[in-house]
């Protein structure tokens, strides 16, 4: 019986967000054909550090995993968009050590992930839905620095890509300028059915071409 488990953080594990409303693995399940699972292992407020702790919450008979992290750890440096340097050279140097640090970080998660040798899939991070234009713009400027580690660690080790910031486009996605809403986790849901090959339906899919 196919088993889909969602690791990460609270563009998975959303409940607190939605006011009563079905959450990103609520959304899934109803997205499953009948005799599929689905467990929500992700935890709210999650880093790359943390995920440790939720390998220990992968059921035995787990049959595709899926990853959403990054958001968090990017928070946890989102001083930087304020911080001075003296010269663009000196602040692309501060977005590298972070990149690098975090590049680092990610590689182990998909190290310990693919070592249950099932199909693993992960996801972007989207943009955010931030009410200050400047903001906004600095945030989804910074962010690919996170994303560029993501796609080339997920690239390298052959694994399908979710890339959320075309799925979570419109304001109405979210339910606060970081969270995923009703909303948001339904198309969330619907992308990682996709991904799983769980509705049959071969939508437009993207190659990338490496040797």
């Amino acid at each position: 019986m196919p088993h889909v488990v969602l690791l990460g953080d609270s563009i998975f594990d959303n409940a607190s967000y939605v006011a009563g409303g079905p959450d990103v693995v609520a959304h899934l399940r109803g997205e499953l054909p009948s005799g599929w699972q689905a467990t929500l292992a992700a935890m709210d407020g999650a880093t790359t550090e943390d995920l440790p702790i939720q390998y220990g919450r992968i059921p035995a008979d787990a049959t595709h995993l899926v990853l959403s992290i990054g958001g968090n750890d990017a928070l946890m440096n989102v001083d930087i968009l304020d911080r001075r340097a003296s010269s663009a050279g000196e602040a692309i140097g501060m977005l590298a050590d972070i990149r690098d640090a975090f590049a680092a970080r990610y590689e182990g998660v998909l190290r310990e992930l693919m070592e249950h040798g099932l199909p693993l899939t992960v996801c972007t991070i989207y943009e955010g839905n931030f009410p200050d234009a400047r903001m906004q713009r600095l945030a989804a400027t910074a962010l690919i620095v996170f994303n560029d580690a993501i796609l080339r660690h997920a690239v390298r080790a052959g694994l399908s890509v979710i890339e959320l910031r075309l799925v979570c486009s419109d304001p109405g996605d979210y339910a606060n300028p970081i969270e995923p809403s009703v909303q948001g986790g339904a198309k969330i849901a619907r992308v990682i059915a996709r991904a799983v090959g769980a509705n049959g339906t071969d939508g437009p899919r993207t190659e990338i071409i490496t040797v």
